[in-house]
């Protein structure tokens, strides 16, 4: 797959920065949106920049890995970052909230690329007995990033600019292209294939049409309401066209014939899985935080850092005994810590110490750390290199896919949670109906806190408590859903050449 004077390191620390880059921009930009709104307007479309980058991100990894497996891994990683760039250096420069819904969605398309090529290409020039090691270190990066993201992104909003969040990924990004076309010697032949234009047509539209449906559902619009039942209809329609579409593609983007590989489904399934549970965590703790310990907004992130220990010490374990035992025994210890983590998660009250909280993330962070190394190497395992780019962009793809689904679902859940336990709480109370309940990341802030009634405040207090644990309880169902998947993954592991003279 690399030419023998390749030198690995610069490679390596390449991609490296490349994926810390892609993975913690909308984390940065989630933290940073209060102050943007602020300064540019637009508070009624602000969601289309979450949005716009979302619906790239997810349209283009397919596509890219596809293309990747086509004519090659570099060419599209070095495209995918440079776009990346681009769409970064005008996200700092955008003057309404449309240009940079606009830029973020430039951002998107490239950062659709950098994901699942960056794993791809570790498969590519490493020897099956050291890919777990190196997936360990690219999954742990993966995970930190989701975290450390709203610390970097809230550091940069208070002390220096928002536009400089996007600013920031200009010299890492030109560093990373650097290492890659300087270092990396691709010697794969390829050979033209016909591109499958209907299958990629009516993929970016179902998935366009998902997203926005999930997106403005309940929040611009009714979920009952003709736009969002009209993009949930185009869903359906375009999706089933894809599915057709792929069925009589001589290559088709994504060859359903993969999922007939137990160990490839299975691994596509908890990817889904991990992602639509993981999110909340991340959504919810420094909700919990703030409202429940009346934290800051700033500490509220920090307390997200014992999870992100975790998940690097998972991903890394997980990378270290790929080689030693199966990928479903590996996954079990991940269920096991990822679920008693979850489990105590749900059982804290208002009275529930730090440091306890502390220790819970630390678990959950550990199970969860497994799946960012080991199910994208699981995968493609046993693929021939040309399936190997789109085996990876699909597990990318579903992750996230998993994630939006996730943070809309379960977030809906506890907003009707919430107000459900509020109206409980002050059912009967003069006086008390006539409090009006804000946004609890704004209300729960030290000067507006001060100002309600400790009586109420309790109650208030009480109420997002519960509502949150609720939802972790509820978010264990689709995490027993893991432990069956994990099953179906069999006994396949890790073959390394050094024992059988056969690699994976």
């Amino acid at each position: 797959m690399i030419k023998k004077d390749t030198n690995l390191k610069p490679v390596v620390a390449g991609l490296l920065l490349g994926i810390l880059m892609a993975a913690m921009d909308n984390t940065i930009v989630a933290t940073a949106m209060p102050t943007i709104v602020s300064d540019l307007g637009g508070f009624d479309k602000f969601i289309w920049v979450t949005s716009a980058y979302m619906v790239a991100v997810m349209a283009g990894m397919p596509i890219f890995g596809k293309l990747s497996d086509m004519y090659g891994r570099k060419r599209f990683f070095m495209f995918g970052s440079i776009l990346f760039l681009v769409g970064s250096a005008l996200c700092g420069l955008a003057q309404s909230i449309v240009q940079l819904s606009i830029f973020r969605a430039i951002q998107g398309i490239g950062g659709g690329a950098l994901m699942p090529i960056a794993f791809t290409i570790v498969f590519d020039i490493f020897p099956p007995e050291n890919r777990g090691k190196m997936t360990g270190l690219l999954g742990a990066v993966f995970g930190s990033a989701s975290i450390l993201g709203p610390l970097l992104g809230a550091y940069i909003t208070d002390y220096i600019s928002w536009h400089w969040i996007f600013y920031v990924n200009v010299p890492i990004g030109i560093v990373s292209i650097f290492l890659i076309m300087r270092y990396y010697h691709e010697s794969l032949q390829h050979s033209k294939q016909r591109i499958d234009w209907w299958g990629a047509i009516t993929l970016v539209i179902s998935v366009v049409s998902l997203m926005f449906a999930l997106e403005l559902g309940g929040k611009q619009y009714a979920w009952k309401s003709a736009q969002i039942i009209s993009l949930f209809v185009s869903f359906f329609v375009f999706f089933v066209a894809f599915f057709i579409a792929e069925l009589k593609a001589e290559e088709p983007i994504l060859p359903l014939w993969l999922f007939k590989r137990r160990l490839f489904a299975a691994s596509q399934i908890l990817a889904f899985l991990y992602g639509g549970t993981f999110i909340i965590l991340t959504v919810f703790i420094p909700i919990f935080v703030q409202a429940v310990y009346g934290g800051s907004a700033k500490n509220s992130g920090l307390i997200l850092t014992p999870m992100m220990l975790g998940s690097v010490a998972g991903s890394s374990i997980a990378g270290i005994f790929m080689a030693k035992t199966s990928y479903r025994n590996i996954m079990f210890v991940s269920f096991i810590s990822y679920v008693a983590g979850m489990y105590l998660l749900s059982s804290m009250t208002v009275d529930t110490a730090h440091w306890l909280l502390t220790i819970y993330m630390i678990l959950v962070g550990f199970g969860v750390g497994f799946s960012f190394s080991l199910l994208p190497t699981a995968s493609i395992h046993n693929l021939e290199p040309q399936y190997r780019g789109t085996a990876n962009s699909t597990n990318s793809f579903l992750r996230s896919f998993g994630m939006t689904l996730g943070v809309t679902i379960f977030g809906t859940i506890q907003g009707n949670l919430f107000a459900d336990k509020l109206k409980e709480a002050f059912k009967g109370m003069q006086g008390g109906g006539n409090f009006k309940m804000g946004d609890p990341r704004e209300i729960f802030q030290a000067d507006q806190r001060s100002k309600i009634p400790s009586f109420i405040l309790d109650k208030i207090v009480h109420a997002m408590s519960d509502s949150i644990t609720h939802t972790f309880m509820l978010a264990l169902i689709p995490i027993a859903l893991i432990a069956i998947t994990i099953f179906f993954m069999g006994k396949a592991r890790v073959v390394t050449a050094n024992k059988t003279g056969a690699k994976s």
